[in-house]
């Protein structure tokens, strides 16, 4: 069956994904997990500042890097207004879903509900199962794939606001009639969770789910093809499970690329010898391709990226950052695609 595809010129949300680095070392301008932390509510008011419509974070533990996302999201809500804010992607392996509902929903009543919160199954770890010493462990008989998605389906069904749990007869505060939920409840963030997904398998587990798609630089590798053309087909799978679902609601889609308009001296040195390309590689005993980066001047970079069918296919691209060169460099990569490149592509 051939899917439908869709057209270059369309406009689209255009954010950063940072994954929040930091390294002690002189060459860095992140040093601390403080730096890291500061340094990215900085660069979402200085995106928001530029246009931008998204800053977005990845989450990993026992990394130097960003870990437990709340505090962060709902600090970047209190000090912007107008950009969304989400993560790419939180591992559902290391939740709690109930304790997760209750930050989920004040980060995004903070921000006056600007939360895209990404989820997945999580990527390679840095401990060897980690979720064990979270005191979480898969189902009889199931893997760890099978914990996060299960953490996943609680944490969608608490979403919805429903009580389920009996109240005391005797509280120590009045309660409503009827059964309790999980306070505070956020009307609307069951419609803004993504699902991070390597596979079209899990793109169509995520539309019969009602979750929002987020694709990143790297899939599984199913046919062969370059990495932008079988990300295409996984989106257009994703959109066709989704219809085939029955959900009423347009679904969201994004992919997240390295790209980088050349623009001075420095932009040079530290990208324009990039000759990138797709890579194969294994990750998780899993084949997988990996997309190449993009860095040029603006107009050899725009008939590239012309030719990228899944940034085509996308509601959202993800800008991805090399955060340890500090806000003012990453608000000035940020800009020059901005008002270099996305008019000319129809994106802006």
């Amino acid at each position: 069956m051939v899917l439908p595809t869709r057209v270059h010129f369309i406009m689209k949300k255009i954010g950063f994904l940072s994954f929040g680095q930091w390294d002690a070392s002189r060459q860095s301008a992140v040093r601390s997990a403080r730096d890291v932390l500061q340094q990215s509510i900085e660069l979402a008011v200085a995106a928001e500042q530029l246009g931008a419509d998204g800053a977005y974070f990845r989450v990993h533990h026992f990394a130097r890097q960003l870990a437990s996302p709340f505090p962060l999201l709902a600090a970047v809500g209190a000090r912007t207004s107008r950009i969304e804010i989400g993560t790419g992607v939180i591992d559902m392996r290391y939740e709690n879903p109930f304790y997760m509902i209750e930050d989920a929903s004040a980060a995004d009543l903070i921000s006056n509900g600007r939360l895209q919160l990404g989820i997945s199954r999580g990527s390679p770890e840095q401990v060897i199962e980690g979720w064990r010493l979270f005191g979480y462990t898969p189902p009889e008989g199931g893997t760890d794939a099978d914990l996060g998605r299960r953490h996943a389906e609680v944490f969608l069904q608490l979403l919805k606001g429903e009580g389920f749990a009996k109240p005391n007869p005797r509280p120590m505060f009045p309660n409503p009639p009827g059964l309790l939920r999980l306070e505070p409840h956020s009307p609307g963030l069951r419609d803004r969770i993504w699902w991070g997904s390597a596979s079209n398998a899990t793109a169509i587990w995520a539309a019969q789910q009602g979750m929002n798609l987020q694709s990143s630089t790297l899939k599984a590798d199913e046919s062969g093809e370059p990495f932008h053309v079988q990300q295409a087909r996984q989106i257009r799978v994703f959109r066709q499970a989704w219809t085939e679902a029955g959900h009423t609601r347009e679904p969201r889609v994004s992919v997240s690329r390295s790209i980088f308009a050349l623009m001075n001296d420095r932009d040079r040195a530290y990208f324009g010898r990039d000759e990138s390309s797709d890579q194969i590689g294994v990750i998780d005993n899993m084949r997988a391709v990996f997309g190449r980066s993009y860095a040029a001047d603006p107009d050899v970079l725009i008939e590239e990226l012309k030719r990228d069918e899944a940034i085509a296919e996308a509601d959202t691209l993800l800008l991805t950052v090399p955060n340890t060169l500090g806000v003012e460099y990453n608000a000035h990569v940020i800009e020059s695609i901005l008002t270099h490149v996305a008019p000319a592509l129809g994106w802006r």
